[in-house]
């Protein structure tokens, strides 16, 4: 029998004591360590990815902008006439459409540099002006109706103007300088006037009580002003030039057209006509297209087209010029004005 005391001074040994909580965590530790692991990766698989595609993007977007710097300098150095003169003969076309002005497609400059071009090509046989315009600038107009007459003494070569939809106003004083007039029946031509146009509101002004605070020197420096009112000296003065440009206009026809014309009231009125009745009033000699001008009249049908047309990249550079231009005199007029 074993002493207590025996027992007592003896240690006693404890049996190792595992809870619940320390049995599942020696399980679940690891689980847990790889989910982590896998979330991390996918994390940076994700960031990985997403940097290459914000690289992609970053990289087209260069080669875009790069081309779009390639196709402007291509536009630039880039002709709209022929790059080579045709040695074959040819009925040579340069089409003036639309308002003619200086700052458009059909501008005196534009359309001369054209006319040029053709002419002086040993291939063409004659020039056809293809006219779709309403009309614009008599400046402009008397420009290229004064080349005209020029290049066909300097050339010995015809030059003929054929009519689309319409051939109206500064249109038709180009044309008058031409050999003749080809037009379709339906076409509209003449309206032989000068205009000039504008806006009052003096008397909108006076009912709101809006009073107009402009200060010139020299009376008549803002009778063209839309909010200030117009003289009869200032309305005389204006109709007088518009008669001096209109009797320039009719001297042009008359001289262009010659015996051709026939005896009407209207004919410089300003009122348009049908391409038949142009025909018929000696505005115009005949009816005709373009290729049919060039089989039967000019006896060359193949046609080069030689007109010089505004590419993307000077259309930019003339809106890019306007943008700084008006910037500028904005910050010239807040200064001091002189207009």
């Amino acid at each position: 029998m074993q002493d207590p005391q025996d027992a007592m001074s003896k240690p006693v040994e404890s049996a190792p004591v595992t809870s619940a909580d320390d049995s599942r965590g020696d399980k679940t530790l690891p689980a847990q360590d790889g989910w982590a692991r896998e979330t991390l990766e996918r994390l940076a698989f994700a960031n990985l990815k997403e940097q290459q595609t914000e690289r992609r993007w970053k990289l087209a977007l260069r080669l875009g902008w790069l081309g779009v710097v390639v196709v402007v300098l291509w536009q630039i150095f880039s002709f709209s006439s022929p790059a080579t003169s045709p040695s074959f003969p040819h009925t040579a076309l340069v089409t003036i459409v639309g308002e003619i002005a200086s700052d458009t497609e059909a501008s005196a400059e534009n359309v001369m540099s054209a006319m040029r071009t053709a002419l002086e090509d040993p291939g063409s046989r004659a020039l056809v002006l293809l006219i779709n315009s309403p009309g614009g600038s008599p400046v402009q107009a008397g420009l290229i109706n004064d080349e005209v007459k020029r290049l066909r003494s300097l050339h010995n070569k015809p030059i003929y103007a054929v009519v689309e939809e319409s051939c109206a106003s500064a249109a038709y004083y180009i044309a008058a300088a031409a050999d003749q007039i080809f037009v379709d029946k339906a076409s509209l031509v003449g309206s032989i006037g000068v205009l000039m146009d504008g806006f009052g509101f003096t008397g909108l002004m006076d009912k709101l009580g809006v009073e107009r605070r402009l200060m010139t020197a020299g009376e008549n420096k803002g009778f063209l002003d839309p909010f200030s009112p117009q003289t009869a000296p200032q309305r005389q003065h204006a109709q007088a030039m518009l008669d001096q440009i209109h009797k320039q206009f009719i001297d042009v026809v008359k001289k262009g057209r010659g015996e051709r014309l026939k005896d009407h009231p209207d004919m410089f009125s300003g009122v348009f006509w049908s391409g038949q009745q142009a025909v018929d009033l000696g505005l115009a000699d005949a009816l005709g297209s373009i290729d049919g001008v060039a089989r039967d009249v000019v006896k060359a049908p193949d046609v080069i087209d030689y007109t010089q047309r505004e590419n993307v990249a000077e259309r930019l550079v003339k809106r890019f010029g306007v943008a700084v231009g008006e910037g500028t005199v904005r910050a010239v007029r807040s200064s001091a004005s002189i207009r």
